[in-house]
Protein backbone atom coordinates (compact mmCIF):
# COMPACT_ATOMS: atom_id res chain seq x y z
CA UNK A 1 0.00 0.00 0.00
CA UNK A 2 2.73 2.65 -0.50
CA UNK A 3 1.85 5.70 -1.21
CA UNK A 4 -1.45 5.53 0.94
CA UNK A 5 -1.62 7.62 4.03
CA UNK A 6 -3.64 5.79 6.98
CA UNK A 7 -4.97 8.56 9.78
CA UNK A 8 -5.67 7.25 13.47
CA UNK A 9 -5.66 8.13 17.18
CA UNK A 10 -3.23 6.86 19.07
CA UNK A 11 -4.88 6.11 21.74
CA UNK A 12 -8.39 4.67 20.37
CA UNK A 13 -9.71 2.63 23.05
CA UNK A 14 -12.74 1.54 21.16
CA UNK A 15 -10.18 -0.59 19.09
CA UNK A 16 -11.46 0.45 15.40
CA UNK A 17 -7.72 1.21 14.13
CA UNK A 18 -6.54 -2.08 15.61
CA UNK A 19 -8.98 -3.77 13.04
CA UNK A 20 -7.75 -2.01 10.21
CA UNK A 21 -3.77 -2.56 11.40
CA UNK A 22 -4.54 -6.31 11.97
CA UNK A 23 -6.19 -6.81 8.60
CA UNK A 24 -3.28 -4.86 6.91
CA UNK A 25 -0.82 -7.10 8.60
CA UNK A 26 -2.33 -10.47 8.30
CA UNK A 27 -2.34 -9.59 4.82
CA UNK A 28 0.87 -8.92 4.73
CA UNK A 29 0.66 -5.15 3.44
CA UNK A 30 2.26 -1.73 5.59
CA UNK A 31 0.13 0.93 6.60
CA UNK A 32 1.78 4.27 5.77
CA UNK A 33 1.36 6.94 8.36
CA UNK A 34 1.12 10.70 8.44
CA UNK A 35 4.27 12.89 8.82
CA UNK A 36 2.28 14.23 11.75
CA UNK A 37 -1.56 14.57 12.87
CA UNK A 38 -3.02 15.90 15.98
CA UNK A 39 -6.40 14.28 15.94
CA UNK A 40 -9.01 17.21 17.29
CA UNK A 41 -6.91 19.97 15.48
CA UNK A 42 -6.18 18.65 12.05
CA UNK A 43 -9.40 16.72 11.47
CA UNK A 44 -10.97 19.75 11.65
CA UNK A 45 -8.77 21.70 9.35
CA UNK A 46 -10.53 22.62 5.39
CA UNK A 47 -7.73 20.28 4.13
CA UNK A 48 -8.93 17.49 6.03
CA UNK A 49 -12.52 18.03 5.42
CA UNK A 50 -12.12 18.25 1.93
CA UNK A 51 -11.25 14.21 1.71
CA UNK A 52 -13.06 13.49 5.09
CA UNK A 53 -16.49 15.79 4.89
CA UNK A 54 -17.08 13.34 8.04
CA UNK A 55 -14.29 14.48 10.05
CA UNK A 56 -13.96 10.90 11.20
CA UNK A 57 -10.97 8.49 11.87
CA UNK A 58 -9.89 5.93 11.04
CA UNK A 59 -9.41 7.30 7.40
CA UNK A 60 -7.29 6.15 4.60
CA UNK A 61 -6.28 8.59 1.81
CA UNK A 62 -4.62 5.90 -0.96
CA UNK A 63 -2.17 7.39 -3.92
CA UNK A 64 -4.51 7.09 -6.53
CA UNK A 65 -7.15 9.58 -5.05
CA UNK A 66 -9.34 7.29 -3.06
CA UNK A 67 -10.69 8.65 0.62
CA UNK A 68 -12.30 5.97 2.81
CA UNK A 69 -13.50 6.85 6.62
CA UNK A 70 -15.65 3.97 8.55
CA UNK A 71 -13.93 1.08 10.12
CA UNK A 72 -15.59 -1.42 8.30
CA UNK A 73 -15.44 -0.39 4.40
CA UNK A 74 -11.47 0.50 5.54
CA UNK A 75 -10.83 -3.37 6.57
CA UNK A 76 -12.70 -4.52 3.57
CA UNK A 77 -11.29 -2.75 1.02
CA UNK A 78 -7.43 -3.23 2.62
CA UNK A 79 -8.54 -7.04 2.86
CA UNK A 80 -9.60 -7.42 -0.64
CA UNK A 81 -5.75 -5.93 -1.85
CA UNK A 82 -4.37 -9.51 -0.38
CA UNK A 83 -6.80 -11.55 -1.88
CA UNK A 84 -4.89 -14.77 -1.25
CA UNK A 85 -4.77 -14.05 2.72
CA UNK A 86 -8.48 -15.48 2.67
CA UNK A 87 -9.74 -12.86 4.92
CA UNK A 88 -12.68 -12.33 2.24
CA UNK A 89 -13.80 -15.33 0.85
CA UNK A 90 -14.44 -15.61 -2.80
CA UNK A 91 -17.97 -18.02 -2.01
CA UNK A 92 -20.79 -15.59 -2.35
CA UNK A 93 -22.39 -17.25 1.05
CA UNK A 94 -19.42 -17.55 2.55
CA UNK A 95 -18.72 -13.57 1.87
CA UNK A 96 -21.75 -12.86 3.29
CA UNK A 97 -21.48 -15.28 6.40
CA UNK A 98 -18.62 -12.52 7.06
CA UNK A 99 -20.55 -9.81 6.44
CA UNK A 100 -23.46 -11.10 9.20
CA UNK A 101 -20.45 -11.53 11.86
CA UNK A 102 -18.88 -8.39 11.55
CA UNK A 103 -22.33 -6.27 11.90
CA UNK A 104 -23.29 -8.61 15.20
CA UNK A 105 -19.92 -7.69 16.49
CA UNK A 106 -19.96 -3.91 15.65
CA UNK A 107 -23.92 -3.95 16.47
CA UNK A 108 -24.76 -5.76 18.56
CA UNK A 109 -21.53 -5.60 20.79
CA UNK A 110 -18.94 -3.20 19.45
CA UNK A 111 -21.97 0.01 19.56
CA UNK A 112 -23.80 -0.88 23.32
CA UNK A 113 -20.42 -1.35 24.74
CA UNK A 114 -19.03 2.03 23.55
CA UNK A 115 -21.90 3.60 24.81
CA UNK A 116 -21.47 2.08 28.29
CA UNK A 117 -17.52 2.83 28.33
CA UNK A 118 -18.79 6.73 27.57
CA UNK A 119 -21.41 6.43 30.55
CA UNK A 120 -18.93 4.80 32.96
CA UNK A 121 -16.28 8.01 31.94
CA UNK A 122 -19.00 10.59 32.53
CA UNK A 123 -19.09 11.66 28.78
CA UNK A 124 -22.62 11.00 28.66
CA UNK A 125 -25.40 11.86 31.71
CA UNK A 126 -24.72 8.78 33.94
CA UNK A 127 -27.92 6.57 34.97
CA UNK A 128 -27.55 2.58 36.28
CA UNK A 129 -30.73 1.46 34.29
CA UNK A 130 -28.90 3.08 30.77
CA UNK A 131 -25.99 1.49 32.03
CA UNK A 132 -27.29 -1.92 32.55
CA UNK A 133 -29.35 -1.71 29.46
CA UNK A 134 -26.51 -1.50 27.09
CA UNK A 135 -24.40 -4.00 29.08
CA UNK A 136 -27.31 -6.12 28.39
CA UNK A 137 -27.33 -5.90 24.99
CA UNK A 138 -23.42 -6.40 24.89
CA UNK A 139 -24.17 -9.66 26.94
CA UNK A 140 -26.70 -11.10 24.47
CA UNK A 141 -24.28 -10.54 21.71
CA UNK A 142 -21.16 -12.30 23.35
CA UNK A 143 -23.86 -14.64 24.12
CA UNK A 144 -25.42 -15.38 20.29
CA UNK A 145 -21.24 -15.84 19.27
CA UNK A 146 -20.63 -18.01 22.37
CA UNK A 147 -23.08 -20.30 21.43
CA UNK A 148 -21.83 -20.14 17.28
CA UNK A 149 -18.28 -20.94 18.35
CA UNK A 150 -19.12 -23.71 20.47
CA UNK A 151 -18.45 -26.01 17.38
CA UNK A 152 -16.33 -24.08 15.56
CA UNK A 153 -12.91 -22.53 15.40
CA UNK A 154 -13.57 -19.51 13.87
CA UNK A 155 -16.92 -17.49 12.71
CA UNK A 156 -16.74 -18.75 8.73
CA UNK A 157 -15.12 -21.71 7.11
CA UNK A 158 -12.08 -23.32 8.72
CA UNK A 159 -9.65 -20.22 8.52
CA UNK A 160 -9.26 -16.79 9.75
CA UNK A 161 -11.35 -14.30 7.88
CA UNK A 162 -12.26 -10.16 8.27
CA UNK A 163 -15.07 -11.45 10.75
CA UNK A 164 -12.39 -12.78 12.87
CA UNK A 165 -10.48 -10.25 13.51
CA UNK A 166 -13.50 -7.59 14.12
CA UNK A 167 -15.19 -10.34 16.56
CA UNK A 168 -11.14 -10.11 18.89
CA UNK A 169 -10.82 -6.79 18.61
CA UNK A 170 -14.33 -5.63 19.68
CA UNK A 171 -14.30 -8.43 22.35
CA UNK A 172 -11.36 -6.63 23.90
CA UNK A 173 -12.95 -3.54 24.53
CA UNK A 174 -15.96 -5.50 25.54
CA UNK A 175 -14.01 -7.49 27.89
CA UNK A 176 -12.51 -4.17 29.48
CA UNK A 177 -15.85 -2.17 29.87
CA UNK A 178 -18.64 -4.72 30.38
CA UNK A 179 -17.35 -8.09 31.72
CA UNK A 180 -15.87 -9.27 34.81
CA UNK A 181 -14.59 -12.42 36.77
CA UNK A 182 -17.41 -13.98 37.33
CA UNK A 183 -19.22 -12.77 33.51
CA UNK A 184 -16.08 -14.26 31.66
CA UNK A 185 -16.84 -17.56 32.81
CA UNK A 186 -20.24 -17.75 30.63
CA UNK A 187 -17.84 -16.94 27.65
CA UNK A 188 -15.27 -19.23 27.59
CA UNK A 189 -15.17 -20.03 23.44
CA UNK A 190 -15.43 -16.56 23.12
CA UNK A 191 -11.99 -16.11 24.82
CA UNK A 192 -10.70 -18.67 23.23
CA UNK A 193 -11.49 -17.11 19.52
CA UNK A 194 -10.08 -14.03 20.62
CA UNK A 195 -6.58 -15.49 21.97
CA UNK A 196 -6.29 -17.88 19.05
CA UNK A 197 -6.53 -14.59 16.65
CA UNK A 198 -4.42 -12.15 18.64
CA UNK A 199 -1.73 -14.96 19.42
CA UNK A 200 -1.28 -15.29 15.45
CA UNK A 201 2.34 -14.35 14.91
CA UNK A 202 1.92 -11.16 12.54
CA UNK A 203 -0.83 -9.85 15.18
CA UNK A 204 0.84 -10.02 18.44
CA UNK A 205 2.26 -6.22 18.05
CA UNK A 206 -1.08 -5.41 17.23
CA UNK A 207 -3.15 -6.23 20.04
CA UNK A 208 -0.75 -7.74 22.73
CA UNK A 209 -1.70 -10.15 25.63
CA UNK A 210 -5.42 -9.88 26.43
CA UNK A 211 -5.65 -8.64 30.12
CA UNK A 212 -9.03 -9.86 32.12
CA UNK A 213 -9.41 -7.18 34.86
CA UNK A 214 -11.59 -8.76 37.83
CA UNK A 215 -14.36 -6.12 37.92
CA UNK A 216 -15.98 -4.39 34.86
CA UNK A 217 -15.57 -0.62 34.21
CA UNK A 218 -17.78 1.70 36.72
CA UNK A 219 -18.99 4.71 37.21
CA UNK A 220 -17.18 6.55 39.55
CA UNK A 221 -19.40 9.96 40.65
CA UNK A 222 -17.08 13.23 40.52
CA UNK A 223 -16.71 14.65 43.98
CA UNK A 224 -17.98 18.13 44.79
CA UNK A 225 -16.03 20.94 45.38
CA UNK A 226 -16.57 22.46 48.64
CA UNK A 227 -18.16 26.05 48.18
CA UNK A 228 -16.84 28.96 50.03
CA UNK A 229 -18.80 30.82 52.49
CA UNK A 230 -20.15 34.02 50.92
CA UNK A 231 -19.35 36.80 53.50
CA UNK A 232 -22.79 37.70 55.22
CA UNK A 233 -24.15 41.26 53.55
CA UNK A 234 -23.79 44.38 55.68
CA UNK A 235 -27.09 44.72 57.40
CA UNK A 236 -29.29 47.32 55.63
CA UNK A 237 -29.74 51.07 56.92
CA UNK A 238 -32.83 50.97 58.67
CA UNK A 239 -35.61 53.26 57.22
CA UNK A 240 -36.65 56.18 58.64
CA UNK A 241 -39.25 56.68 60.45
CA UNK A 242 -42.42 59.02 58.60
CA UNK A 243 -44.90 61.04 60.75
CA UNK A 244 -48.02 58.67 61.31
CA UNK A 245 -50.24 61.83 59.31
CA UNK A 246 -47.49 61.53 56.02
CA UNK A 247 -47.84 57.49 56.46
CA UNK A 248 -51.64 57.81 56.38
CA UNK A 249 -52.02 60.34 53.55
CA UNK A 250 -49.46 58.09 51.50
CA UNK A 251 -51.28 54.70 52.28
CA UNK A 252 -54.69 56.21 51.07
CA UNK A 253 -53.31 57.55 48.07
CA UNK A 254 -51.46 53.83 47.33
CA UNK A 255 -54.71 51.96 48.00
CA UNK A 256 -56.85 54.20 44.75
CA UNK A 257 -54.24 52.91 42.53
CA UNK A 258 -54.26 49.09 43.54
CA UNK A 259 -54.96 46.39 40.72
CA UNK A 260 -57.40 43.70 42.02
CA UNK A 261 -55.35 40.55 42.21
CA UNK A 262 -55.85 37.58 41.02
CA UNK A 263 -57.72 34.67 43.06
CA UNK A 264 -54.55 32.35 44.37
CA UNK A 265 -55.10 28.68 42.37
CA UNK A 266 -56.33 26.38 45.02
CA UNK A 267 -54.18 23.79 45.97
CA UNK A 268 -54.26 20.52 44.34
CA UNK A 269 -55.70 17.88 47.33
CA UNK A 270 -52.89 15.72 47.36
CA UNK A 271 -51.33 18.60 49.06
CA UNK A 272 -53.32 18.53 51.41
CA UNK A 273 -52.43 15.18 52.67
CA UNK A 274 -50.56 14.53 56.38
CA UNK A 275 -46.86 14.95 55.76
CA UNK A 276 -45.25 11.58 54.29
CA UNK A 277 -42.02 10.20 55.70
CA UNK A 278 -41.72 8.27 52.03
CA UNK A 279 -39.72 10.57 49.70
CA UNK A 280 -41.18 9.59 46.09
CA UNK A 281 -38.00 11.75 44.73
CA UNK A 282 -35.12 9.58 46.42
CA UNK A 283 -36.99 6.82 45.91
CA UNK A 284 -36.74 7.10 41.84
CA UNK A 285 -33.03 8.65 42.03
CA UNK A 286 -32.68 4.55 44.37
CA UNK A 287 -34.61 3.25 41.11
CA UNK A 288 -31.88 4.93 38.68
CA UNK A 289 -28.81 4.54 39.91
CA UNK A 290 -29.37 1.21 42.06
CA UNK A 291 -29.61 -2.76 40.98
CA UNK A 292 -33.04 -3.46 41.23
CA UNK A 293 -33.35 -6.89 43.00
CA UNK A 294 -30.40 -8.50 45.15
CA UNK A 295 -28.71 -6.87 48.18
CA UNK A 296 -28.03 -2.77 48.57
CA UNK A 297 -31.02 -2.72 45.19
CA UNK A 298 -33.66 -0.55 45.00
CA UNK A 299 -36.70 -3.16 45.79
CA UNK A 300 -34.74 -2.92 49.05
CA UNK A 301 -34.08 0.72 49.72
CA UNK A 302 -38.38 1.16 49.11
CA UNK A 303 -39.17 -1.97 51.44
CA UNK A 304 -36.88 -0.16 54.19
CA UNK A 305 -38.27 3.95 53.27
CA UNK A 306 -41.58 3.05 52.00
CA UNK A 307 -45.31 4.74 53.96
CA UNK A 308 -48.04 2.40 53.30
CA UNK A 309 -50.59 5.16 54.98
CA UNK A 310 -48.84 8.02 52.88
CA UNK A 311 -48.73 6.43 49.56
CA UNK A 312 -50.74 3.00 47.84
CA UNK A 313 -49.35 0.27 45.56
CA UNK A 314 -51.73 -0.17 42.27
CA UNK A 315 -51.69 -2.69 39.22
CA UNK A 316 -52.28 -1.34 36.30
CA UNK A 317 -53.63 -3.09 33.29
CA UNK A 318 -54.99 -1.50 29.28
CA UNK A 319 -58.25 -3.05 28.80
CA UNK A 320 -57.61 -2.69 25.18
CA UNK A 321 -55.35 -5.82 24.75
CA UNK A 322 -56.75 -7.64 21.89
CA UNK A 323 -56.38 -4.26 19.87
CA UNK A 324 -52.44 -3.92 20.45
CA UNK A 325 -50.45 -4.38 17.05
CA UNK A 326 -46.61 -4.26 16.95
CA UNK A 327 -44.37 -3.89 20.03
CA UNK A 328 -42.77 -0.59 19.63
CA UNK A 329 -46.52 0.89 18.90
CA UNK A 330 -47.67 -0.98 22.19
CA UNK A 331 -44.70 0.98 24.21
CA UNK A 332 -45.49 4.28 22.36
CA UNK A 333 -49.20 4.19 24.15
CA UNK A 334 -47.15 3.64 27.32
CA UNK A 335 -45.20 6.59 26.61
CA UNK A 336 -47.92 9.25 25.81
CA UNK A 337 -49.89 8.29 28.75
CA UNK A 338 -46.63 8.30 30.95
CA UNK A 339 -46.67 12.02 29.38
CA UNK A 340 -50.36 13.21 29.65
CA UNK A 341 -49.27 12.16 33.27
CA UNK A 342 -46.79 14.86 33.71
CA UNK A 343 -49.08 17.19 36.19
CA UNK A 344 -49.02 13.95 38.84
CA UNK A 345 -45.15 13.47 38.32
CA UNK A 346 -44.69 14.45 41.97
CA UNK A 347 -47.26 12.32 43.14
CA UNK A 348 -46.56 9.40 41.31
CA UNK A 349 -43.77 6.44 40.08
CA UNK A 350 -44.80 3.91 37.60
CA UNK A 351 -42.81 1.05 36.00
CA UNK A 352 -45.11 -0.29 32.56
CA UNK A 353 -44.27 -2.76 29.86
CA UNK A 354 -45.37 -4.90 26.81
CA UNK A 355 -45.50 -8.39 27.45
CA UNK A 356 -45.57 -10.89 24.53
CA UNK A 357 -45.26 -10.28 20.75
CA UNK A 358 -46.45 -8.39 18.02
CA UNK A 359 -50.30 -8.70 17.57
CA UNK A 360 -50.67 -11.22 20.65
CA UNK A 361 -49.45 -9.17 23.85
CA UNK A 362 -50.58 -7.08 27.08
CA UNK A 363 -49.83 -3.73 28.82
CA UNK A 364 -49.49 -4.42 32.40
CA UNK A 365 -47.49 -2.51 35.56
CA UNK A 366 -47.26 -0.90 38.75
CA UNK A 367 -47.46 2.52 40.03
CA UNK A 368 -46.99 4.48 43.59
CA UNK A 369 -49.24 6.92 44.00
CA UNK A 370 -49.22 9.22 46.90
CA UNK A 371 -52.91 9.21 48.94
CA UNK A 372 -54.86 5.92 48.99
CA UNK A 373 -57.25 6.55 45.95
CA UNK A 374 -56.05 6.41 42.37
CA UNK A 375 -58.03 8.51 40.94
CA UNK A 376 -56.79 11.45 41.79
CA UNK A 377 -53.04 10.87 40.85
CA UNK A 378 -53.96 10.11 37.55
CA UNK A 379 -57.14 11.88 36.20
CA UNK A 380 -54.89 14.71 34.73
CA UNK A 381 -54.29 12.18 31.83
CA UNK A 382 -57.34 11.93 29.56
CA UNK A 383 -57.33 8.44 29.27
CA UNK A 384 -56.82 6.66 32.56
CA UNK A 385 -59.99 5.18 32.17
CA UNK A 386 -58.35 3.23 29.03
CA UNK A 387 -56.67 1.51 32.26
CA UNK A 388 -57.77 -0.70 35.12
CA UNK A 389 -56.31 -0.34 38.84
CA UNK A 390 -56.10 -2.40 41.56
CA UNK A 391 -55.16 -1.99 44.65
CA UNK A 392 -52.05 -4.06 45.72
CA UNK A 393 -50.67 -5.26 49.26
CA UNK A 394 -46.94 -6.02 49.49
CA UNK A 395 -48.23 -8.09 52.76
CA UNK A 396 -49.20 -10.82 50.11
CA UNK A 397 -46.91 -12.85 48.53
CA UNK A 398 -48.44 -12.71 44.94
CA UNK A 399 -48.81 -8.74 44.93
CA UNK A 400 -45.18 -8.41 46.40
CA UNK A 401 -43.96 -10.53 43.17
CA UNK A 402 -46.00 -8.12 40.70
CA UNK A 403 -44.85 -5.17 42.22
CA UNK A 404 -41.20 -6.30 42.03
CA UNK A 405 -41.22 -7.95 38.71
CA UNK A 406 -43.15 -5.08 37.75
CA UNK A 407 -40.07 -3.08 38.09
CA UNK A 408 -37.04 -5.69 37.79
CA UNK A 409 -38.90 -5.89 34.11
CA UNK A 410 -38.94 -9.72 34.15
CA UNK A 411 -42.74 -9.33 34.84
CA UNK A 412 -44.67 -12.60 33.22
CA UNK A 413 -48.41 -13.03 32.35
CA UNK A 414 -49.75 -16.08 31.04
CA UNK A 415 -47.00 -17.14 29.77
CA UNK A 416 -46.35 -13.57 27.88
CA UNK A 417 -42.81 -12.59 28.59
CA UNK A 418 -41.70 -8.98 28.80
CA UNK A 419 -40.78 -7.49 25.73
CA UNK A 420 -40.42 -3.83 26.48
CA UNK A 421 -40.67 -0.95 29.19
CA UNK A 422 -41.00 2.19 30.01
CA UNK A 423 -40.98 4.24 33.58
CA UNK A 424 -41.66 7.48 35.18
CA UNK A 425 -37.92 8.28 36.16
CA UNK A 426 -37.43 11.82 35.24
CA UNK A 427 -34.09 12.73 33.62
CA UNK A 428 -32.35 16.27 33.94
CA UNK A 429 -30.56 16.46 30.26
CA UNK A 430 -28.27 19.63 29.43
CA UNK A 431 -27.43 20.41 26.00
CA UNK A 432 -24.41 21.40 25.63
CA UNK A 433 -23.24 24.21 22.81
CA UNK A 434 -26.80 25.17 22.81
CA UNK A 435 -27.07 27.13 25.63
CA UNK A 436 -26.77 24.92 27.76
CA UNK A 437 -30.60 24.35 27.30
CA UNK A 438 -32.44 22.14 30.13
CA UNK A 439 -34.59 19.27 29.28
CA UNK A 440 -36.96 17.38 31.57
CA UNK A 441 -38.09 13.41 30.00
CA UNK A 442 -40.35 12.18 31.96
CA UNK A 443 -40.03 8.87 31.00
CA UNK A 444 -36.97 6.66 30.49
CA UNK A 445 -36.87 3.67 27.93
CA UNK A 446 -34.91 0.65 27.95
CA UNK A 447 -34.33 -1.73 25.08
Amino acid sequence: MTGSTFFHASRDSSGASDIIRAVAAFAGLKLDLPESYTHFEDNKKPEFLAKFPHGKIPALETKDGLHLFETSAIARYVASLAPNSGLLPSDPKAAALVDQWISVADSEIGAPTNTANLLCLGILQYTKPLHTAFVERALRGLTTVESHLSTRTFLVDERISLADITLASVFINANRVVLDAELRKKFPNVIRHAETIVNQPSLKDIFGPIEYPEKALQFVPPTKEKKEAKPAPAPAPKAEKKPKKKVEEEEEAEDDDLVPKEEPKAKNPLDLLPKSTFNLEDWKRAYSNKETRGPGGSLEWFYQNFDKEGFSIWRVDYKYNDELPAIFMSSNLIGGFFNRLEAARKYLFGSMGVLGESNNSVISGALVARGQEIQPVVDCAPDWESYSFKKLDLENPDDKTFFEAANAWDLEIDGKKWADGKNTVQLTLVQPGRGNQVHHVFRYVRD
